[in-house]
C-alpha cells in the first residue's frame, strides 16, 4: 500500500484480497458481485451541509429493510473517493468493510469529504477542529454560507440527513475508517450527534508532526511524503471523479534517486511538484510545531466521548503505529468513563482487512490474526452497539506479543504492572543494568554517505524494515551498537520506550535514530513458511528518530553548541515483545536513516525549511561517564 492510503471500504475489493469466512472458502468475484445486488440496493447523492456545500454520499440499503426490520448505519467518511458511482454501478465485493459485517447486514454509507472528488468545497489538510464551545454552538447556529464547519459538524449533518432521508434505518450510527479515514473516524467525536453509538479510528492519522505521516519529532518523512504527495496532493479546481498524478516518475532505486535530487527544495523543480503540491509546500514551510500543526492535533479535542470507541493499530504499521496508540491515550486520559478499547496485532497498515495475515516476511504467526481480530473484536463491536446482538465485554486491551506469536489481554495500557528499568549504553558495545566509565564512542556522520533504513533496493518504502535484520547496518562505521549478554529468563517488554542520550556533535545539529533490536541466538533460526531469520539476525523491534535542535522545545529549536555533551531525551512508540532465552537486547545509534527521514544538514538553520545544500559531515560522540550516562529505558513485565 502506499502511504497513507487505504481505498474507501465499499472500493476494498479493487486492492484486498477477499475477506473470508473462516472455514469456509472465500467466494469468487462473481459470487460476491452476485450477493452485493440480491442483497443491496444503491443510492448515489449530494447531502447538504449547514454551510451549503454539498457532500457526495453513497449508501448501500438492505432491500428488506423497512419499519419492521430497520437496520443500523455503518458510515466511513474518506478523501480517497466513495466509488463506485452513479445508482446502477455496484463493487464487486461488499459492501461493508468485511465480508463478516456485509453478510451481517448493515447500511452501509461512504462519503467523500469535503473538496474531495465529487464534493463541493475547499480541502483542507487534517481540517483543524473548532473549540468545545463553537462546536456545540455550532449545533445550533442558523445554516448559511459562514456557518462554522468542521470534520465533526459535517459527520454531525451527514448523520442527520442519513436519518431522516434513508429508510428503514433503526438511528443508530457507527463510524469507521483505516489509515486518514480512521483521523475522519476520530473527528466524529468531539461533540458526536447523539445517534453515533459506535466508533473504530483504525491506524488513524493524529499528530502528523509528532509521529504520524509528516514528521516524527521533527524529522521529515521524506519517501512516503514524496510518493504520498504525487497522486493525492493535485490542485482540484472543480469537483471530480479521478486524479491524476501531479508527474510520472518510475524509481527502481530509491536511496540513489533522492540522494541524486538533492536538496528538498529541489522536489518543486518543474519535472517534479513545481510548486503546485499545497500541502507539501505546507509541510516544508512548518518545520516546527508551530500553529499549524497545534490546530491539526486532534488529541486536545477528544473530550465529552459518549459513542463506544475501539482503536485499532499494528505494531508493524510504517505510517501510523503513533495515531492508533495516542488516539486511545488521549481519550482514556480525558474520558475515565468512556468505553474506550484497544486492539494491537502483528500487522502492518491496515493489515487486519486481509484475507490472511498469518505471516510478514520472515515472520510466522501460526494463526490468522486478521480474521481473528474481525470476528471475535470488529464484528462484535458493531452488533452488540448497533444492533444489540449478542455480548461485548473484551478486555480493556488486546494485544499481540510480537516475541511468542500469541494474544494478550490487559487490564490498562500501558500495564500497571510493568517496571521502568534502564539499560545503559556502556563502552566495547555493552548493554547493561549499571552505568560504566568509558570513553565516549564516536562516529562520523556524512550527509554524502547516509544509513540507508533497508538493506533492500527498490523504488517504494519497505515496508518488512519494520522487523528487518540490521546486521547491515551495524557493519558500518557511523552505527553504534549495545548488547546484553543472553538471557537466562525471557524478558517482556510492554509500553513505551525511552531514550535518554548524553551527546555532542562537531556541528550545530543532529538526527539521532535509536533502535531496540532482538538478537538471535548464533546457534538457532526461527522457522517461517517461505523464509526463515537466520541465526545471530538482528531482528528490528522498534525504531524512531529525533532531530536534536527539538530536545528542549519543539516550538522554539536550538542549536547545538559544538562538542559539548548535552542531553537529549525522547520517547519511542509503544511494543509488547517477549524476548526469549538466550536471545540479547541491543540497542542502535545512528544519526541518518535515509531516504526513509531526510537529510538533516546537520548545521542549525533556526525555522528555515529544511533541505541539505549546505549539509556538512559532523562527529557525534556518545558519553557513558558518571553525569553523562547514556541509557534507554523500557517497560518490563
Amino acid at each position: 500500500m502506499s502511504f497513507r492510503f487505504l481505498p474507501t471500504l465499499g472500493l476494498l475489493a479493487a486492492a484486498l484480497p477477499a475477506l473470508a469466512q473462516s472455514p469456509a472458502p472465500a467466494p469468487t468475484r462473481a459470487q460476491d458481485s452476485a450477493f452485493v445486488r440480491q442483497h443491496y440496493r444503491k443510492l448515489d447523492r449530494q447531502v447538504v451541509m449547514r454551510d451549503g456545500v454539498k457532500l457526495a454520499t453513497i449508501v448501500y440499503v438492505p432491500r428488506d429493510a423497512d419499519r419492521a426490520h430497520p437496520y443500523p448505519i455503518i458510515m466511513e467518511r474518506t478523501p480517497y473517493g466513495a466509488g463506485p458511482r452513479g445508482e446502477d454501478h455496484y463493487p464487486l465485493r461488499g459492501p461493508g468493510p468485511s465480508r463478516e459485517l456485509s453478510q451481517e447486514k448493515y447500511i452501509f454509507v461512504y462519503q467523500d469529504v469535503r473538496g474531495r472528488y465529487l464534493s463541493e468545497g475547499q480541502f483542507e489538510e487534517m481540517t483543524p477542529a473548532l473549540g468545545p464551545t463553537a462546536a456545540n454552538k455550532a449545533r445550533r447556529i442558523p445554516r448559511g454560507p459562514a456557518a462554522p464547519h468542521d470534520e465533526s459538524t459535517d459527520t454531525y449533518d451527514t448523520i442527520e440527513w442519513l436519518l431522516q432521508n434513508v429508510p428503514g434505518n433503526n438511528g443508530r450510527v457507527g463510524i469507521m475508517g483505516i489509515s486518514y479515514p480512521g483521523f475522519y473516524a476520530t473527528a466524529s467525536l468531539p461533540g458526536a450527534h447523539p445517534a453515533l453509538k459506535a466508533v473504530s479510528p483504525q491506524a488513524p492519522v493524529t499528530d502528523e508532526f509528532m509521529g504520524d505521516d509528516a514528521y516524527h519529532n521533527g524529522a521529515f518523512f521524506l519517501l512516503d511524503n514524496f510518493d504520498f504527495t504525487n497522486f493525492f496532493d493535485v490542485p482540484r479546481p472543480q469537483p471530480t471523479a479521478r486524479y491524476q498524478p501531479l508527474f510520472k516518475l518510475n524509481i527502481t532505486d530509491s536511496y540513489a534517486f533522492f540522494r541524486a535530487l538533492g536538496p528538498l527544495q529541489n522536489a518543486n523543480q518543474p519535472q517534479y511538484f513545481g510548486g503546485r503540491a499545497k500541502v507539501w509546500n505546507e509541510y516544508l514551510a512548518h518545520n516546527t510545531y508551530d500553529a499549524y500543526w497545534q490546530a491539526r492535533n486532534i488529541r486536545p479535542h477528544l473530550t465529552g466521548v459518549r459513542p463506544a470507541v475501539l482503536v485499532v493499530g499494528g505494531w508493524f504499521d510504517a505510517e501510523d503505529l503513533f495515531g492508533a496508540l495516542h488516539t486511545y491515550q488521549a481519550i482514556e486520559q480525558q474520558n475515565p468513563r468512556a468505553t474506550n478499547r484497544l486492539v494491537m496485532g502483528p500487522w502492518t497498515h491496515g493489515a487486519w482487512s486481509r484475507t490472511d495475515w498469518s505471516k510478514f516476511g520472515p515472520l510466522s504467526f501460526g494463526q490468522n490474526t486478521a480474521e481473528y481480530y474481525r470476528r471475535t473484536l470488529e464484528t462484535p463491536f458493531f452488533n452488540y452497539y448497533l444492533k444489540d446482538k449478542g455480548s461485548f465485554n473484551p478486555a480493556e486491551a488486546t494485544l499481540f506479543d510480537t516475541g511468542t506469536n500469541q494474544w494478550q489481554t490487559f487490564a490498562a495500557w500501558p500495564p500497571k504492572e510493568a517496571q521502568s528499568r534502564a539499560y545503559y549504553l556502556n563502552g566495547l558495545g555493552q548493554l547493561a543494568a549499571a552505568p560504566a566509565a568509558s570513553p565516549a564512542d564516536e562516529y562520523r556522520s556524512d550527509p554524502a554517505h547516509p544509513v540507508p533504513y533497508t538493506a533492500a533496493i527498490q523504488g517504494g518504502r519497505n515496508n518488512e524494515y519494520m522487523v528487518e535484520d540490521q546486521r547491515f547496518a551495524a557493519q558500518r562505521p557511523d552505527v553504534l551498537s549495545f548488547q546484553t549478554e543472553p538471557l537466562a529468563q525471557p524478558l517482556t517488554v510492554a509500553g513505551p520506550l525511552g531514550a535518554d542520550l548524553w551527546v555532542s556533535t562537531s556541528g550545530t545539529d543532529a538526527d539521532f535514530i535509536v533502535k531496540l533490536i532482538d538478537v538471535l541466538p548464533d546457534s538457532a533460526a526461527t522457522p517461517a513458511p517461505g523464509g526463515a531469520l537466520p541465526a545471530g539476525a538482528q531482528r528490528l523491534v522498534r525504531a524512531e528518530v529525533f532531530r536534536g535542535r527539538f530536545r528542549n522545545s519543539f516550538e522554539q529549536p536550538e542549536a547545538f553548541q559544538p562538542n559539548v555533551p548535552t542531553e537529549v531525551k525522547f520517547a519511542l512508540n509503544d511494543v509488547l515483545h517477549t524476548f526469549k532465552p538466550g536471545h540479547r537486547l541491543m540497542v542502535q545509534v545512528q544519526s541518518t536513516w535515509f531516504p526513509l527521514v531526510d537529510l538533516n544538514p546537520q548545521q542549525f538553520g533556526g525555522a528555515a525549511p529544511a533541505g541539505t545544500a549546505d549539509a556538512k559531515p559532523a562527529t557525534i560522540r556518545l558519553y557513558h561517564e558518571p553525569g553523562y550516562a547514556s541509557r534507554v529505558v523500557l517497560p518490563v513485565q
